[in-house]
């Protein structure tokens, strides 16, 4: 006989990630996206319903409650983008696999449809005059401000992730705060491993934000402000808060992200002629399909370019 649904929660997260091998912080999103599925069937009176009882209409209401929810993060759309319905349907389809893997009877993963994208992606990036003036944007007087200058510099001299860089350690830096620049190792997404490497530039301003410490916390960039006994590590959403704060104050065409570095980061090496299967590397990118992205900024680039230098010389 069949448990509800909503009791098979925990044995899901423990076998994606003993058995799929995922990464915790992968772990600990398919079970925030995965919950609000159990969520949405208890507000249904649908607690108490088996794996084997829910059916494709079920699954067609969810999407259609996913498609209208409210979405308080971004300013850009009222509901939910498309992209992020995905990762919650991802996650029940994840969930309906596990089903199939223990022999519980229940509903096949392709009746779980993804929503279309309604356009094509378009990646945001900043050029070098734009990295410049928001890197600028801090005051250099306050230990807050060397600290968000070593936050900015890093992220796009290293395309690392936010959650990668919030992960860093101050015990990372030792031994080499006499060298112009840096690099080090680190263990990535999915966890593999990868080296980054960090400008002069950038070097420069971690350097100095680390000797203006007088604290002995080990996490790389901490908050200076709030409860002691809490962990004084700078969180994902902090390092959000702080990039788009200083977008705001550069007067910037758009609302600047994390990500809008590593953006940055890979189409500054690719319009400087570094090949793809480089910057796969320096991005961590398992996939090369990940990484061409960025090839259709970078055409346009060249196209541009070649329009402009070379097609005076082609007139007949």
């Amino acid at each position: 006989m069949q448990k509800p649904t909503h009791e098979y929660f925990i044995d899901f997260l423990e076998y994606i990630e003993v058995e799929k091998g995922l990464a915790l912080n992968t772990v600990k999103n398919y079970g925030r996206f995965l919950k609000c599925f159990i969520e949405w069937l208890k507000m249904n009176n649908l607690a108490s319903i088996t794996p084997r009882e829910i059916t494709s209409e079920h699954v067609q209401k969810y999407r259609l409650w996913l498609a209208r929810r409210p979405n308080a993060t971004s300013k850009l759309s009222h509901t939910l983008l498309n992209s992020t319905q995905s990762r919650y349907l991802i996650a029940l389809r994840m969930f309906f696999a596990f089903f199939h893997e223990r022999n519980i009877q229940s509903l096949p993963t392709e009746k779980i449809k993804l929503p279309k994208e309604r356009r094509e992606r378009l990646i945001k990036f900043l050029d070098g005059v734009q990295v410049d003036k928001l890197c600028a944007m801090p005051d250099h007087s306050t230990i807050s401000g060397i600290r968000d200058r070593a936050i900015l510099e890093s992220l796009f001299s290293t395309g690392l992730r936010v959650a990668e860089l919030v992960a860093l350690d101050r015990n990372q830096f030792e031994g080499a705060m006499s060298s112009p620049d840096f690099e080090l190792s680190i263990i990535g997404k999915g966890g593999y491993p990868r080296t980054v490497y960090f400008s002069e530039r950038a070097f420069f301003w971690v350097k100095k934000y680390l000797s203006s410490r007088t604290d002995d916390e080990n996490p790389l960039f901490i908050r200076f402000k709030g409860p002691r006994s809490d962990s004084k590590r700078l969180t994902t959403h902090a390092i959000e808060d702080i990039v788009q704060k200083y977008a705001k104050k550069a007067g910037l065409p758009f609302l600047a992200t994390p990500h809008t570095f590593r953006h940055s980061f890979a189409t500054d090496l690719l319009t400087q002629g570094v090949d793809l299967r480089t910057v796969q590397e320096f991005l961590g990118h398992r996939n090369i399909a990940t990484t061409q992205v960025y090839t259709h900024i970078t055409s346009k680039r060249l196209r541009d370019i070649h329009r402009k230098f070379h097609h005076g010389r082609m007139k007949v």
